[in-house]
């Protein structure tokens, strides 16, 4: 069996690490695409079914004096 020196495994450990680390951060990317379209589809789930409109205007009222639709 060949010796492996304490320079050389630490070399390979931390070319392990980095590429660990490199497809950590291409999930992060991929989960915040996909975070980034569920936000995207429930804005325009509210926008449909009433709940919220776009982009948001106030009427000067408090939101105790009117009801919501879709809310009870």
């Amino acid at each position: 069996m060949a010796s492996v020196s304490g320079g050389e495994r630490w070399e390979v450990e931390l070319r392990l690490l980095r590429d660990e680390l490199a497809s950590l951060r291409s999930e992060q990317r991929e989960m915040a695409k996909a975070i980034d379209q569920l936000v995207t589809t429930f804005r325009t789930l509210a926008t449909h079914l009433g709940i919220a409109a776009e982009p948001y205007k106030g009427k000067g009222k408090s939101s105790a004096d009117h009801e919501l639709r879709g809310f009870a």
